[in-house]
């Protein structure tokens, strides 16, 4: 079983084999954490993820980290909410699902994971949260896989989901 871990921070100074850019469908920068990875990583992040023609929503693509700690970036598009019954659970799962098998079939032993779809996207956080533990949980290959949150108010958030399923039923 990997080891979980749940840390508050800036998510562009993890030293890990990977970290999750909650990209948009470009590929090519954005705001909130998509735009802080693309920040650190320098232009060259840019110019290969133009190469990369987009991702569609609960897909993923990697890439190389270049200027973070970091030595890949992948890049998933979460949905949008729109209430729930547009797929978006399944898209959220879909996003953690396709992060990891990308992690596997690299060889990556560490990932660090953002809210996918908490932030402008408007997805609510705790559903999100669920969501991302059980996928993580139920695909845990990895030797070491990280929630890295931006506020200590979801880091919490993260911890309790993390204890509820760590709970016998």
């Amino acid at each position: 079983m990997a080891l979980l871990e749940v840390v508050e921070g800036d998510i562009t100074q993890l030293d890990v084999d990977a970290i999750v850019n909650a990209a948009n469908q470009s590929l090519l920068g954005g705001g909130g954490v998509d735009g802080a990875i693309h920040r650190a990583a320098g232009p060259e992040l840019r110019a290969e993820c133009r190469l990369l023609h987009g991702c569609d929503t609960g897909d993923a693509k990697i890439t190389k980290g270049y200027r973070l700690k970091a030595r890949h970036v992948i890049h998933t598009v979460g949905p949008v909410w729109r209430g729930g019954g547009n797929q978006e659970p399944e898209l959220l799962a879909s996003c953690y699902s396709r992060c990891l098998t990308l992690a596997e079939q690299h060889g990556l032993k560490s990932i660090a994971f953002p809210a996918i779809s908490t932030g402008i996207f408007g997805y609510p956080k705790e559903p999100a949260t669920e969501i991302a533990v059980r996928v993580v949980k139920a695909q845990a290959y990895l030797d070491h896989i990280i929630f890295c949150c931006f506020d200590r108010g979801t880091a919490d958030l993260y911890r309790a989901v993390i204890a509820r399923s760590d709970r016998p039923t």
